[in-house]
């Protein structure tokens, strides 16, 4: 059964070529879309599209994706650092650098393919088979805590957890500056950034609906380090939160400065501790992952 995915052209996309348009949104690479619109899987304002006529304002393309094939994701013998394991699910310890599941550019290497060799057959199969058992995502250059559902009924229940806010997340991030005040509550829309498709912004119109709570732990010599909690989780949150205040992630190649990056070898931000309910025991279950050595020089560094 194909998987749909209906793209609307902004005023900034006015003009880009059909595959270049559905290249920008980060589903496809280009050559891909280009095969996909030979295979007959998009549609342009519901018809058949013409190559060569570009997108407007307002224009709906339709993407039909096929199921991916279970052969596209191979299991590879990784080493996990697992917090805890049972029957239904795992709590897992991503290091910085890998990449959660596959996708264009990342088919090897990711947190998938370890999953799948650790874990053979047993896992839920709701997120398909590039995202079999992952509850949520964190980003490739974040290290931390990560709940894995390894049957469907848990997959559901920890979904509806997440869903209702109630699983705690708690992130520590260096960032620039001593943010004013010292905590606070960030309640600002987050969706895609109308002209740099491959990062997200902070919309004054549209967009989905993100809240970070913030906390200042220690301020440091130029930079703080701060104790954040997600109460939802959009795509870069806490990233886009805090570089729209003013106060990016040390580390972030996408909202930060470049300059800091090869000093602190990697992003300051670490999913720290991750609580939830059992999804079938209904015990409450409380974890946490101690700073990565990276993290924690730079900390000391800039005391």
């Amino acid at each position: 059964m194909a998987t749909e995915h209906r793209l609307i052209a902004t005023e900034a996309d006015a003009g880009l070529r059909l595959d270049r348009f559905i290249a920008l949104s980060g589903i496809l690479s280009r050559s891909a879309a280009q095969k996909l619109m030979e295979q007959g899987g998009v549609l342009h304002n519901d018809r058949p599209p013409n190559k060569k006529t570009p997108v407007q304002q307002g224009d709906v393309v339709t993407l039909l994706l096929p199921e991916p094939l279970p052969s596209e994701v191979q299991p590879e013998c990784i080493d996990l650092d697992i917090l805890y394991e049972d029957d239904v699910l795992l709590v897992v310890n991503k290091p910085k650098g890998m990449v959660v599941h596959p996708a264009a550019g990342h088919r090897e290497g990711t947190l998938v393919n370890a999953l799948l060799h650790h874990c053979g057959d047993s896992l839920s199969g709701i997120g398909g088979v590039m995202r079999p058992g992952i509850v949520h995502r964190i980003d490739k250059d974040t290290s931390g805590l990560l709940l894995v559902a390894k049957t469907d009924l848990a997959h559901r229940r920890l979904s509806a957890q997440l869903k209702a806010h109630s699983i705690l997340r708690l992130y520590y991030a260096v960032v620039y500056g001593h943010p004013n005040p010292p905590e606070g509550r960030i309640d600002l829309p987050i969706g895609r950034h109308p002209k740099e498709r491959k990062r997200m912004a902070v919309l004054s119109t549209g967009g989905r609906r993100a809240v970070t709570t913030y906390e200042t732990l220690e301020p440091l010599r130029g930079f703080a380090l701060l104790r954040l909690r997600l109460e939802t989780g959009r795509t870069h949150q806490i990233r886009v939160h805090m570089s729209h205040l003013g106060h990016p992630l040390v580390g972030d190649p996408l909202y930060g400065p470049k300059k800091i990056i090869a000093e602190t070898k990697g992003q300051c931000l670490h999913a720290a501790a991750l609580g939830f309910v059992h999804p079938i025991s209904g015990q409450r279950l409380f974890f946490e992952s101690p700073l990565p050595d990276y993290f924690t020089a730079f900390v000391e560094k800039k005391r």
